[in-house]
Formats: C-alpha cells, sequence, structure tokens
C-alpha cells in the first residue's frame, strides 16, 4: 500500500478542485478501500459547488455502500451532494461494445 503525506494529498486534492471538469468513468468497477472512500468524499464535497463532475456508474444509487469499503453514511453522504444540481442519464440496454462484437461476427 502507498503512504502519501497529509500535505501532499491536500495539494492533490486542491489541484482536482481547481479543475475545469472531473469526470470519473466507472466508479463502482472496483470497490474503494476506506481511506480511499473518504479521500473521494473529500473530493466531492469540496467540488460539488464549485465546478462540473461527470460520473458514470454501472451501479445504482442502492448499492454504492459496496464501492465505498461498505460504509452506506458515506455513500448516503457522497450521492446527496452529487444529485443536488445535477442531470441523471440512466441508459439501460446491452453494452455497446459487446453488441458491436456480436453484430460482426453474425455478419
Amino acid at each position: 500500500m502507498v503512504s502519501y503525506s497529509t500535505k501532499m494529498l491536500a495539494d492533490r486534492l486542491a489541484s482536482l478542485c481547481r479543475m475545469d471538469l472531473i469526470i470519473i468513468d466507472e466508479l463502482g468497477y472496483m470497490p474503494l478501500s476506506k481511506e480511499a472512500a473518504n479521500l473521494f468524499f473529500q473530493l466531492i464535497s469540496r467540488r460539488y459547488e464549485h465546478g462540473p463532475i461527470i460520473l458514470t456508474s454501472n451501479k445504482s444509487f442502492g448499492n454504492w455502500g459496496e464501492i465505498f469499503a461498505g460504509d452506506a453514511t458515506l455513500a448516503s453522504a457522497i450521492i446527496d451532494r452529487l444529485v443536488h444540481y445535477c442531470h441523471i442519464f440512466q441508459i439501460t440496454g446491452k453494452s455497446y461494445r459487446i453488441k458491436n462484437k456480436l453484430n460482426k461476427q453474425n455478419s
């Protein structure tokens, strides 16, 4: 496990918060450790009223506790901040990648 200094983490968090746009792709693909979940909360908490975030996930909000080290309270706090000013686009159906692969095999 990599150890980071508090100053290094604070500097990195401040740097991320200054970005024009933050894109987080496939949240929940892999669960986060407790430390990473807490850092993610700090990022969302500091950022949510100051700049746009685009986030994708294949997990429904009800399953977000699994993503954040089993901490449903932390997941709820993150969701609360994210949905406050958001537009949710729910995409259903088959995977675009799999659909294209199947179409090529059937041709």
